[in-house]
């Protein structure tokens, strides 16, 4: 769903996972429940005990990183038109 893009009420009924709707109430109650972070920690952690754990070619997600100081602020674009597009109606 979240790889594809289609839209939850698109969401094939053979695969037996409910409404499209039951899914993305379900994905939002464990994103606001914090299964996803807790999932990752185990996953981490059991990798680390088994010592499965290459972090050499890792790589950082910046929805994962939060920017606490906020970033640099770029210069807002000129516009390249003379003005405002007409009215077409």
């Amino acid at each position: 769903m979240l790889h594809t893009g289609i839209a939850w009420e698109h969401l094939p009924q053979e695969l037996g996972y409910g409404s499209g709707m039951t899914c993305w109430r379900r994905l939002a109650e464990w994103n606001a429940s914090g299964v996803w972070q807790r999932l990752r920690e185990v996953l981490l952690d059991r990798l680390r005990a088994a010592d499965a754990l290459d972090l050499s070619r890792a790589a950082v997600d910046s929805s994962q990183v939060r920017a606490l100081k906020g970033g640099r602020r770029l210069a807002r674009p000129r516009s390249i038109g003379g003005g405002p597009a007409a009215s077409t109606i």
